[in-house]
């Protein structure tokens, strides 16, 4: 069963047991169906890396395996996307914006499970055709009071562990993020 939601926004968790989450465009991957051909398109940081300079993938990289809260939030020409007060109290770093071209929808998953067809686990969303500035922000959700119950688990309404703004490409907007690793390394 797929998440589907309206336009805007988007929360779920998604887990993956190779430490990278992608956000990716399904009709570039419907070549992908099955492992043989998932490692001829993915294997490799270079293979990775190619996909996101061509703005088929934006690498939601956590360098290992779980589950974890992702929302996805939508904006327009008009109203961009931005964090909440909330969140932004609460981001510990936020990436570039790495390129998205959509052909109608993005999907969010493991990068295991990447392909042209959405599969159990994997966030449906839709992205009206075109360009994109697609920008990670990683949430310190333990850091809020209330946000955990007496086992460490988050709370109906806790902040996800990540927030992923998708908005148009703005006319001058022309550098783009294409590495692997989401975000820079801390400096020291």
């Amino acid at each position: 069963m797929t998440a589907q939601q309206p336009l805007d926004e988007v929360p779920v968790t998604v887990a993956t047991d190779a430490g990278m989450f992608v956000l990716w465009n399904p009709q570039r991957f419907e070549n992908v169906v099955d492992y043989d051909t998932w490692e001829d398109e993915l294997l490799e940081d270079l293979d990775i890396a190619r996909h996101i300079q061509a703005g088929a993938l934006v690498p939601l990289n956590v360098g290992g395996d779980g589950a974890f809260g992702v929302l996805v939030r939508s904006g327009t020409a008009i109203a961009q996307a931005g964090l909440t007060q909330r969140e932004a109290a609460h981001c510990l770093v936020a990436s570039q914006p790495y390129l998205f071209v959509s052909c109608g929808r993005a999907l969010v998953g493991g990068i295991e499970e990447v392909s042209g067809d959405a599969s159990d686990g994997v966030l449906e969303h839709s992205v009206p055709e075109g360009r994109y500035g697609v920008v990670v922000h990683l949430i310190d959700w333990q850091a809020e009071a209330g946000s955990q119950d007496e086992a460490g688990r988050p709370v109906p309404g806790a902040l996800s562990d990540f927030v992923v703004l998708i908005n148009p490409v703005q006319s001058g907007q022309g550098t783009f993020r294409s590495v692997v690793q989401t975000f820079e390394a801390p400096n020291g």
